[in-house]
């Protein structure tokens, strides 16, 4: 075990507590506390708060200049109510980490506990608790804070954990790793009318249902020529709830999802002539416009090769990815600056999905994430004895 028994009894308060307290996107400033008091009791070399939010890293130097190899994890939940019955609970009625990032917080955690006993040879470590990864918008804040450029990596690394695989087996694959994803959001305004006469008013009724049917056949488009373009309709609403009147409001919301940006440009384009198609044949006042933007995730082969020789070294069984991850990750931020990749870690066939309200992450893949991490760091900075 690389963890002795004192340390991973700490980790597991520490992530229990974390599961406790759960904050969301952009409100982290409770867990960025914790998270900070944990690391400067383990003695970093520099300890940078407030990256982009309430960003923390930590810093441990080697003795002699190297790489940078930054770790990354994240410090936000999930605005869902949690249906767990564990000690350990969400104490925060309509918040729950339910996706992991607790886990995924403590494994980084546990890096710092290993490097305060041993410093990498050369370079440095960073480690990284990035706020609002939820929304998409926290990798790029971090990274275009002032304060970041000093911390700038030659690699990342990062994980997410993966109900329906295997308890501690990972999946890999080099190239695009995670979809890119926008959510699209439009307005369609006419003019109320009483229910009695309809003709008085501009319903926009008839356009909403157009807009419904378009983009549901969008993805079919001939000039995605095969690529991967999925189109979700994630929410509708015409009027009032009120039998006396004619709607002159409508509000549609879809998610737009493919493998590479070049296709999100083609889908956002192909959108925005839907929209204004759509809208000037029915008459209508239309706005439009975008968030939770990520952008596509793509794994370097250079990166992708350092985990794989962690996996082998450390006898992890490897799933070898063939498509990548539908969900997104603004992960894919740090590929833009320094050579980066992301696995996924299974944690369990049985394990409820993640964003449910029954998902708990398990305990004992701390210890599998660590290692993992801690291994990559010791293969590209070296050991310090």
């Amino acid at each position: 075990m690389l963890l002795d028994n004192e340390t991973h009894t700490q980790l597991v308060t520490l992530r229990q507590d974390l599961h406790r307290h759960p904050e969301i996107s952009g409100h982290e400033q409770a867990t960025s506390d914790r998270i900070a008091t944990f690391l400067e009791n383990h003695a970093p070399d520099e300890l940078h708060r407030n990256l982009g939010g309430y960003g923390v890293a930590a810093v441990y130097k080697g003795k002699v200049p190297g790489p940078g190899v930054l770790i990354r994890c994240e410090l936000d939940a999930l605005p869902i109510e949690e249906l767990n019955t564990a000690p350990y609970r969400s104490t925060i009625a309509g918040k729950g980490h339910l996706c992991g990032h607790d886990g995924h917080m403590t494994m980084v955690a546990g890096l710092a506990a290993l490097l305060q006993r041993s410093r990498p040879a050369i370079g440095r470590v960073i480690l990284l608790f990035q706020p609002a990864e939820e929304t998409g918008a926290g990798a790029k804040a971090v990274i275009e804070d002032p304060a970041f450029a000093a911390l700038k990596p030659d690699y990342a690394f990062a994980l997410h954990n993966l109900p329906g695989m295997p308890l501690h087996h990972v999946g890999l694959k080099s190239g695009p790793f995670n979809c890119a994803s926008q959510g699209l959001w439009i307005t369609l305004t006419g003019k109320t009318s009483h229910a009695s006469n309809p003709e008085d008013g501009q319903s926009p009724a008839l356009a909403m249902c157009d807009l419904i049917k378009a983009f549901t056949l969008l993805p079919q488009d001939h000039d995605f020529k095969g690529e991967f373009a999925l189109v979700t309709i994630v929410h509708a609403r015409l009027g009032e709830e009120a039998f006396g009147i004619a709607p002159g409001f409508a509000k549609l919301m879809v998610t737009l999802r493919s493998e590479t940006d070049q296709i999100m440009q083609l889908l956002q384009e192909k959108s925005r002539h839907l929209i204004e198609q759509i809208s000037k044949d029915h008459q209508l006042e239309t706005a439009f416009g975008y968030d939770d933007i990520f952008a596509a995730s793509t794994n370097d082969p250079d990166a992708s090769e350092q985990l794989l020789q962690v996996f082998e070294a450390e006898e992890i069984k490897h799933h070898p990815m063939t498509s990548p991850m539908r969900w997104s990750e603004d992960f894919g931020q740090f590929g833009q600056i320094c050579k980066s990749a992301m696995f996924t870690l299974g944690s369990g066939l049985s394990q409820p999905q993640l964003h449910n309200p029954d998902f708990d992450f398990p305990d004992e893949l701390i210890e599998t994430g660590c290692r993992i991490f801690h291994r990559v760091i010791r293969n590209i900075l070296g050991p310090s004895n």
